[in-house]
């Protein structure tokens, strides 16, 4: 019998926690804040264990953490170095589905001389995208090809039939990741140009990328991609981007927002009692005489018809209903998006993935391979986010603990002893890339 700890019972552990708990040769413990979550996603496995934890309880979770052979930590990444520290204490290997920090990849040497494997970023993005384009790179390069240009998008969005708000986007939790993440600048490379976007600028001018069987959407770039020339092994290219789906709209909108200073945390003296047009008022400087939808409209210096002002009224941001007791207008705007963008009971999301690569082969001919992945959430059951996020995740912990994955240290999913098995499986799933290849010029 092997155990496991997953600590953390939120909105994506359930896909990868029941996955688990089908194995019967793993005896689970579910650990969580709120003890009636982790009782609901082992009711009626007899291998599984509710317990309420505290993370900030340290003895109770060292005590935890003891005697199990693999720690999954599903809690805030914040908390993962934490977690990591007592898992080489103990002798116990670990998995998390976030970005490797500089505090993480601290622990590789010892994580190697204790045998353990620290396995992180194997959920979707990133995970999959990892996975995914790590086969065809692979597979180009034993071929004796060259990736010349590398794209990789991706994006949760509502499903087609369930997009039906002006903003073209629902929330599954708190919008204020999200928001935050407006403010991020990015960094790729472009036709051997070194390009930097300042975060101010990062929704001007968004590409427009269009995918088979679902039309259009705009695309922004998603942080620092240059770090993946060199992980990836893709030496010989000039074109190295990642970045995000959005439905058309978006980013204007989002520069909108970020522009009239609702992401802003800076806390307002009178905020108390103010209503959303009041607040608008105080940010752009209107005085009461003013119509605060035409002074937006001069301060974003736009039309007054333009549809990110009918986004803006449509959320509420102009009306006379009154503000969340919050004193900053960035919490105040999350509280309005969650309020306004939410999936409703039975809606579906989409995960959507694709990676565009130009490849020169062997015999000096271009090549464009797409491989794409559109996954829909299932109505009244899991959504794509957290089928996505949590089964790649939970494929391998069971790898890690039948011996199939051997290495040790602080680790990503780039090597094929990885990606192999654990695409197989999710494609068994129905979690399944799809890849076309054509000659360049017919792109």
């Amino acid at each position: 019998m092997k155990n496991i700890l997953v600590l953390g019972a939120g909105l994506v552990s359930r896909p990868g926690v029941h996955y688990l708990l089908g194995h019967k040769d793993f005896r689970i413990t579910v650990a969580s804040r709120t003890l009636h979550k982790a009782e609901a996603l082992v009711k009626g496995y007899e291998n599984g264990i509710a317990i309420s934890l505290d993370i900030n309880n340290t003895a109770k979770l060292v005590e935890l953490i003891k005697g199990n052979d693999i720690v999954i930590s599903l809690l805030p990444w914040i908390h993962h170095v934490k977690v990591a520290e007592h898992c080489l204490a103990q002798n116990t290997h670990m998995a998390t589905t976030s970005y490797v920090s500089k505090e993480m990849q601290v622990f590789d040497s010892e994580a190697k001389n204790k045998g353990l494997l620290f396995l992180n970023e194997i959920g979707v993005d990133p995970g999959i995208d990892h996975m995914s384009a790590m086969k065809i790179i692979d597979q180009v390069h034993s071929e004796g090809g060259k990736i010349l240009h590398f794209y990789s998008y991706c994006g949760g969005l509502p499903a087609p039939e369930d997009n039906d708000n002006p903003f073209g986007y629902k929330f599954s939790w708190s919008p204020k990741g999200v928001v935050l993440a407006s403010r991020n600048s990015a960094h790729y490379l472009e036709n051997g140009e070194n390009i930097i976007i300042e975060g101010k600028n990062l929704f001007v001018n968004p590409r427009l990328e269009e995918v088979d069987e679902l039309g259009n959407f705009e695309v922004y770039p998603n942080r620092d991609s240059l770090p993946y020339k060199n992980l990836y092994g893709l030496h010989d290219a000039l074109t190295v981007m990642r970045g995000t789906y959005r439905n058309i709209g978006w980013c204007a909108t989002l520069k909108a927002i970020v522009d009239l200073g609702l992401v802003d945390e800076t806390p307002i003296i009178k905020v108390k009692g103010m209503t959303f047009q009041q607040l608008l008022a105080e940010l752009v400087g209107a005085s009461e005489s003013d119509n605060i939808r035409v002074k937006t409209a001069e301060i974003l210096n736009i039309e007054i018809a333009s549809p990110i002002l009918d986004r803006l009224e449509w959320l509420g941001l102009f009306s006379d209903e009154s503000v969340t007791n919050h004193d900053n207008p960035l919490d105040i705007l999350s509280d309005r998006l969650q309020e306004k963008l939410f999936y409703k009971e039975g809606e579906k999301d989409m995960i959507l993935l694709q990676h565009k690569f130009t490849v020169e082969n062997k015999k000096k001919m271009k090549e464009f391979i797409t491989s794409t992945l559109i996954d829909y959430g299932i109505p009244k059951g899991d959504s794509s986010m957290a089928r996505t996020v949590s089964l790649p995740l939970a494929i391998g912990v069971k790898l890690i603990l039948t011996g199939k994955i051997t290495l040790t240290g602080i680790q990503i999913p780039i090597m094929k002893e990885i990606y192999d098995p654990v695409l197989n499986e999710l494609e068994n799933m129905g979690i399944k890339m799809v890849e076309k290849i054509s000659p360049k010029n017919s792109h």
